[in-house]
């Protein structure tokens, strides 16, 4: 079965960076390719209906959001663990975003849906409307998850440092 026109090209130039984005929004390289996977092949049956529209990178990024929440959902019971009994091969962008600072290993311990909003807003710049559009949650979901997701962020980057309401409760 051939490919519809214009698919191939898009996930050969699309691929690492939807990886990368896979990998912001689950954390580790193997959630992050099962997102971008998953997400490709659901394009595949929607390509006629998306590219008309001319966005399927707005298409794969938005299923790639929902998919995250979704087996969230599912294993939000489970005990993952970070022993891998193999290597893997890691993106070069991955790299980067792994070595930034912290910032990216920070935000692995923050919830996942407060991290889905915390990447859809800094990450990739959206709007609250957006965001609530993208998570089907409300506009006062998303920034209740920001501003939660922002402390946890902080709390894991800088536990010594308190905001003026936690000294007040200690």
């Amino acid at each position: 079965m051939s490919e519809p026109d214009g698919f191939e090209d898009f996930v050969s130039r699309r691929a690492d960076a939807l990886t990368r984005y896979g990998f912001v929004l689950a954390g580790n390289p193997h959630d992050a390719a099962d997102l971008v996977q998953e997400s490709l092949i659901r394009l595949r049956g929607a390509w006629h209906r998306v590219e008309r529209r001319d966005d399927p990178e707005a298409y794969v990024r938005t299923t790639m959001a929902r998919l995250h929440i979704s087996w969230w959902r599912k294993r939000r019971r489970e005990r993952l663990t970070d022993a891998v009994p193999e290597r893997w091969h890691t993106d070069p962008g991955i790299t980067r975003a792994e070595n930034d600072v912290g910032v990216w290993k920070a935000l692995a311990h923050v919830p996942p849906r407060q991290r889905a909003v915390l990447v859809l807003r800094y990450y990739e710049g959206l709007g609250d409307d957006t965001i609530a559009e993208r998570l089907r949650i409300s506009r006062g979901t998303v920034r209740s998850q920001a501003l939660r997701g922002l402390a946890a962020l902080r709390e894991h980057l800088h536990p010594e440092i308190r905001t003026p309401e936690e000294s007040r409760h200690v």
